[in-house]
């Protein structure tokens, strides 16, 4: 069958990661709210993370493999872009809670013992401390997750040479990605006393592993041939998630759920995907990452003003300030996207498209028949 031909963008991936980065905040946010209830849904937000993973490596798929397996990957340029993408913003997260710390210091607030983790800091300049290689979380602990993508960046050549290989058979890749993330989940738990969906700065390098792998695979059967009605499957994707995540399911379970739904919402036409392909879903997903980075900083800044200002005990707020706190989180996610997420990415990219064009220009100039040789020039 001959692969079909994508669409230039997939508008309903991108609505499905601000969903993602939504329960993340809410597992974030939920013990700063003065309520009784904690739905076991919320306790597992931390799998948000998980699809994210998965939509990388189904992604970047989708914009590289055909050109790395034809050998047309410019490695160098795949990683400067994916540089220009998340490192800004790692930085002025790192910097914010690095003064709010300070500040914290400096007015004789206790803060937790490893938010200025100085001897983390090589290791988070440098976007390695999900390696094992930062003595504690430090700054902005949700930033071992890009730790993690910046692993599976520097290795997609090796995922992506196993996925080209498996192009021609899409679902024994699928088997495979999903027997290797279910049989290291089992491994890891056994010889680590906790589940790897719960690991962060010490092992979220291997983490990423299984389920960008499993992104990968996904994407060759996308590619292959997308899921027909494909609004149902997503509804049963989705559904089935929905139930094992609020039944406090094995995570593997939630996880290769998960994946199903990526493939699903893939397989939608932008104009069958009703809302999650209009203008303001498809925004809020492109600002996720600033939500996800600037999750933490607002949170430390907001719910200690909050509590100071309502007088709340433990900081523990009432629902009414606390959906103000979580809903003011978009609009600053926003402010940050639009002055410095984006700018830096464009300057960044921007960068290396001058740079890429001046090469271009000098080696065509050296290479003309008709350029005049200069006087220290010979002919060999």
């Amino acid at each position: 069958m001959t692969p079909t031909s994508p669409p230039a963008d997939l508008r309903a991936l991108t609505s499905l990661r601000f969903l993602a980065a939504a329960w993340v905040v809410m597992y974030t946010f939920w013990p700063d709210l003065n309520f009784g209830l904690v739905p076991v849904a919320v306790t597992k937000g931390y799998l948000g993370v998980e699809t994210f993973f998965i939509l990388s490596g189904f992604i970047l798929s989708h914009v590289y493999l055909q050109a790395a397996g034809e050998k047309q990957f410019r490695y160098g340029g795949f990683l400067w872009a994916r540089v220009a993408r998340v490192y800004p913003l790692h930085l002025l997260t790192l910097a914010g809670v690095m003064v709010l710390g300070l500040a914290a210091v400096a007015a004789g607030m206790t803060i937790h013992g490893d938010v200025l983790s100085w001897a983390s800091l090589p290791a988070q300049l440098t976007m390695t401390h999900a390696w094992g290689l930062a003595p504690a979380a430090g700054f902005n602990h949700p930033s071992w997750s890009i730790s993690a993508e910046w692993f599976a960046y520097l290795a997609f050549p090796a995922f992506a040479f196993v996925a080209w290989r498996l192009r021609s058979r899409p679902w024994l890749a699928v088997a495979g990605a999903a027997l290797f993330l279910v049989g290291l989940y089992l491994a890891f738990e056994a010889m680590a006393g906790f589940s790897l969906t719960e690991a962060t700065f010490r092992w979220g390098a291997l983490r990423i592993v299984p389920c960008f792998a499993l992104g990968c695979a996904l994407y060759l059967v996308y590619r292959r041939a997308p899921l027909k009605r494909a609004g149902l499957w997503v509804a049963g994707f989705a559904g089935a998630m929905a139930v094992s995540a609020s039944l406090g399911a094995w995570d593997g379970i939630t996880v290769l759920l998960a994946g199903g739904l990526i493939l699903g919402l893939a397989s939608m036409t932008n104009a069958g995907a009703g809302w999650l392909a209009s203008k303001p879903a498809v925004y809020l997903g492109e600002i996720s990452y600033s939500i996800y980075m600037v999750c933490v900083p607002w949170q430390i800044l907001a719910v200690n003003i909050a509590a100071r200002l309502t007088g709340a005990e433990d900081k523990r707020l009432s629902v009414g300030v606390w959906l103000v706190v979580v809903a003011l989180l978009p609009i600053v996610a926003a402010a940050s996207y639009h002055l410095v997420e984006r700018p830096a990415r464009t300057a960044l990219r921007g960068m290396a498209n001058r740079r890429r064009a001046a090469q271009t220009d000098t080696a065509d100039r050296v290479n003309s028949p008709e350029r005049v040789l200069q006087p220290s020039e010979t002919i060999v």
